[in-house]
């Protein structure tokens, strides 16, 4: 990681294993006279590393061995490069080692050039001039292609060692930096990049017909500002996104040839840089698939793991496919030759194992295979595992068939319990509901147990004045009493023989009693009546006035 430091343009190497606060006196790696702009490390030798610088330069250096940060010297000694390349006019922004051939570095420049420097001889072989700055660059799988973005909204695929791109075509229209990754050994690359509204978008193409992105235009991320950094896991077919300033990492599958967002990690501390550890040093026994680290307010690096969350216990083959080793698949001099290939592979349950990784063979049809997925025929070989729907299929339809006879025994042996729950009291209380219900009506009884034998001359004639209003109320009574007569008489006959039977004048005098009582209260709620309406007319009034 970069390092701030007098005296020119310095960074440092922090092992691993070494936790926690570093001292305040720490060995650096100094020897640019400008600040250092990039570092990668050799994919073949764990102890190589190139930087590049605002000088102009590019260095080389080796890490000593079992270095540490902690030494017992008041002023530990700093590290020299082993090696200097020169031939840029301007500040070196990038640097990235081929990934397939040995001592193969490309160096991008301000001066609008990529050089492929030879390490074995230390000279510049190759020259890719550009109309302007590059801002990004990635090679492919094999190393015999390299993609670039550059500030002149261009994205250029290039076949290396015939020095001039295969393709040119635009790139994100926005102002801002843009970012490429080469997906593996897929024929596919992706660029994160600005919108001319500003908006940070994500494009996919494809290689044999890169004139515009996949699907016809590029995939809307959000509208943060800062600028989006691509890193791609060949092995998960798992693209990780990162933005300069933000504190959340997304990450995304590639299936079908589209990104499916899976989740992200979420940090309420901003991230100023961010780099992923090679597969061969993962965690396997922990699923642990991916290892960032994240620099943070320029104070310490967080790692940050990626699992995926499973108990299993075994080695799990289908998320650790073999992973690129530490051997080169041809010479410095075989690839200015022409060669090409794919670095052979480590076997990561080895790795799981603690045994010594084994070097797999690579298939031949692994290039291919990812693109006859990703081609437009492939989906419908996907669609041939169709005949899994046989499995679920006969399963629901004997069930669907055994269903509507259970259902109806179901109802059947319900209402046979209910009825069984229904004949345990009911039998004993129907005497007592019924006694219970004329107990409460009988009150309303009382005045007309003989109204049988009452005129209705009688009861209409003591209606003239208020028929109109209690008509409904004058009549319920003799209904309500009228109904239960015969009943009254025998439960009064065999209840209490001792009670005396009212005469029919007697009758007759409580029902004018009690139509009295209701005359009264009509001719007193008429009074009312005329008072709230009169009090009605006179508001009208006022409120009219």
């Amino acid at each position: 990681m970069n390092w701030e430091a007098s005296g020119g343009g310095a960074f440092a190497v922090i092992p691993l294993e070494e936790k926690g606060k570093l001292p305040e006196q720490l060995p650096l790696f100094r020897g640019h006279t400008a600040a250092v702009l990039d570092t990668d490390w050799s994919p073949f030798n764990d102890n190589l590393i190139a930087s590049g610088s605002d000088d102009g330069k590019v260095f080389l250096w080796q890490v000593p061995d079992n270095f540490t940060l902690h030494t017992d010297a008041e002023e530990p000694a700093d590290v020299t490069p082993v090696g200097k390349l020169s031939g840029h006019s301007r500040k070196v922004g990038h640097v990235l080692f081929n990934p397939a051939a040995e001592n193969i570095l490309a160096s991008s420049s301000g001066d609008y050039t990529i050089k492929l420097w030879d390490l074995e001889d230390g000279k510049a072989k190759l020259t890719l001039k550009h109309g302007d700055i590059v801002q990004s660059q990635s090679w492919s799988a094999n190393g015999s292609m390299l993609v670039t973005t550059s500030r002149d909204k261009k994205l250029r695929f290039w076949d290396v060692r015939q020095e001039k791109p295969a393709h040119e075509v635009p790139g994100h229209a926005g102002a801002k930096n843009s970012r490429c990754v080469w997906m593996g050994d897929l024929d596919r690359v992706v660029t994160t990049g600005f919108s001319k509204m500003s908006e940070r978008q994500l494009g996919l193409w494809d290689l044999r017909n890169p004139s515009k992105p996949v699907g016809g235009d590029f995939m809307f991320l959000d509208s943060s500002s800062g600028v989006g950094m691509p890193f791609w896991d060949d092995s998960c077919h798992m693209l990780y996104i990162a933005g300069k300033g933000d504190g959340n990492i997304r990450y995304y599958e590639y299936e079908n040839d589209k990104f499916e967002f899976l989740s992200e990690h979420k940090s309420p501390e901003p991230q100023r840089g961010l780099a992923f550890m090679p597969k061969r040093g993962v965690n396997t026994h922990e699923n642990e698939v991916m290892r960032a680290f994240k620099t943070t307010n320029d104070t310490y690096v967080e790692p940050i793991s990626f699992v995926v969350p499973r108990r299993s216990e075994t080695f799990q083959e289908d998320i650790y496919p073999p992973t690129v080793g530490t051997k080169a698949a041809m010479s410095s001099g075989e690839w200015l030759g022409g060669k090409t290939g794919l670095p052979p592979m480590w076997s990561m349950e080895d790795i799981y194992d603690g045994k010594q990784p084994t070097e797999v063979a690579v298939a031949p049809s692994s290039a291919s295979k990812p693109t006859a997925t990703i081609s437009a025929p492939a989906p419908e070989p996907v669609k041939a595992p169709e005949p899994k729907v046989e499995a679920p299929a006969p399963a629901p339809t004997p069930v669907a068939a055994r269903d509507p006879p259970k259902m109806e025994e179901n109802k059947q042996s319900m209402a046979a319990m209910a009825d069984k729950f229904a004949d345990d009291e009911p039998a004993e209380d129907d005497d007592d509901d019924t006694s219970s219900f004329e107990e409460v009506q009988k009150p309303i009884e009382r005045p007309s147990t003989n109204s049988a034998a009452l005129p209705s001359r009688d009861v209409e004639s003591s209606l003239p004045a208020a028929s109109t209003f209690t008509g409904e109320t004058v009549s319920d009574q003799p209904k309500a009493t009228s109904v239960p007569v015969s009943e009254l008489e025998k439960k009064d006959e065999s209840a209490s023989s001792t009670a005396p039977v009212p005469s029919a004048s007697a009758a007759a005098g409580g029902l004018r009693d009690v139509l009295q009582e209701i005359r009264g209260m009509l001719q007193s709620q008429g009074k009312q009546i005329e008072q709230l309406t009169s009090e009605v007319a006179q508001l009208k009034a006022k409120v009219g006035d």
